[in-house]
């Protein structure tokens, strides 16, 4: 089992975004430590504007892990990533449905990544 540390913040949207995609793109079992930095003035300097910052084992940061590209490439680099859940997530957010998936929108509505939106 891998570990990793998140650092983090209370009621930080971009962190649960990371946890989310981490969850689906992760390969290998994992253990997530989350540091609550706002109870550090020296974590907070630090870290403050990074939220949320992935570290693996030996110690290397990945700053704007919600963003799925960065995530997956550095999830990669250790190769610990699921590649066909990277795959299928690239359609999902691309909008193109996955093979054998018919997907059809409510009259006056658009599919753009995935999400239905009313026109």
């Amino acid at each position: 089992m891998i570990r990793l540390r998140l650092y983090t913040t209370l009621g930080c949207h971009l962190c649960e975004q990371l946890e989310a995609v981490l969850a689906t793109l992760c390969a290998e079992c994992y253990r997530l430590e989350q540091v609550e930095i706002s109870e550090d003035e020296g974590l907070v300097a630090h870290y403050g504007v990074r939220i949320p910052v992935l570290v693996d084992e030996v110690g290397q940061e990945l700053d704007r892990g919600m963003e799925p590209d960065r995530l997956a490439a550095w999830l990669a680099a250790r190769g610990w990533l699921d590649e066909t859940a990277w795959q299928q997530l690239q359609q999902q957010l691309s909008g193109e449905p996955s093979p054998g998936v018919t997907k059809r929108a409510a009259k006056g509505a658009t599919l753009r990544g995935g999400r239905r939106y009313l026109g």
